[in-house]
């Protein structure tokens, strides 16, 4: 199994460092936050993705994928009335879909519940639709770049834009463009009605899963809180899961590597177990 670690955990550390540690730990890849590399991360210039890119490459890792894609730069939004910070939200997707491909990623997972916000009231239903046709746009830039666009489903208690993968996977269906999918997130479906291994049971099979996040309802590293693993691990073997794996915890516990290390090693401890 293929796992990253996503990289806004030790981002204090300098870039090359992060590549260093991570692949030290006995990660597969890194899964970056645009966020840690500048208050405009889809305007970084080319020498500084080009430096990124070698830093990776010396240190033996692979950058896989970006996440958390629209905190930098701040004010933007898929799903506000406001026409000209759609356009410009709709800009910096574009530009993280060149940095990815810049980069090496193949996929962009889009969380961002800040910038995914619904109104009270019957506003809601239009800006629900304002979301899919931006998750629409992107998906076609996506497509035509040969990426993987995730829309990933979040906890019914941070966002109340998709937040399930059955929504999900119904916005997906929908729009129908090879590069958009989805994935699942073990913290966020802690409000969703199934377990975790019976979401990738059932939706595995569909073809439009493509990513996963380790982590545990707690926010803290997979390992360090009340959800097993084991069998999350066991269900993405059955399925023969082959795509990318990253683990994002929130809460740092005792520290970023810390947390970083615990985390690589419990993974790694069940998949020996289950071999």
């Amino acid at each position: 199994m293929r796992i990253a670690l996503c990289n806004e955990v030790v981002r204090d550390l300098p870039f090359a460092q992060q590549c260093e540690l991570a692949a030290s730990l006995g990660y597969d890849g890194l899964e970056i936050a645009p966020f840690t590399l500048g208050t405009e991360p889809h305007l970084l210039p080319a020498s500084d993705r080009a430096a990124a890119r070698r830093a990776a490459a010396d240190a033996g890792i692979a950058i896989c994928g970006l996440h958390w894609l629209l905190v930098a730069p701040a004010g933007l939004s898929i799903t506000t009335d406001d026409v000209a910070i759609r356009a410009r939200s709709l800009d910096v997707m574009r530009g993280l879909v060149d940095l990815a491909a810049d980069l090496g990623a193949g996929v962009l997972v889009h969380g961002s519940p800040g910038q995914r916000e619904l109104p009270d009231g019957a506003g809601a239903v239009q800006a629900r639709q304002r979301g899919t046709d931006m998750f629409a746009a992107i998906g076609e830039v996506a497509t035509r770049t040969g990426l993987t666009y995730c829309i990933e489903p979040l906890a019914s208690t941070d966002t109340q834009f998709v937040t399930t993968v059955e929504e999900a996977v119904g916005i997906v269906r929908a729009i129908n463009l090879p590069g958009l999918k989805t994935m699942i997130d073990c913290s966020a479906a802690r409000t969703e009605s199934l377990s975790v291994p019976d979401l990738i049971d059932r939706y595995l099979p569909t073809g439009l899963i493509s990513h996963i996040h380790f982590n545990d309802p707690n926010r803290r590293g997979p390992g360090q809180g009340a959800l097993a693993l084991a069998p999350v691990l066991d269900a993405l073997r059955r399925q023969a899961f082959a795509g990318w794996t990253g683990v994002e915890p929130f809460d740092y516990v005792p520290d970023g590597p810390g947390s970083a290390a615990r985390a690589i090693g419990y993974l790694r401890g069940i998949e020996e177990a289950l071999s």
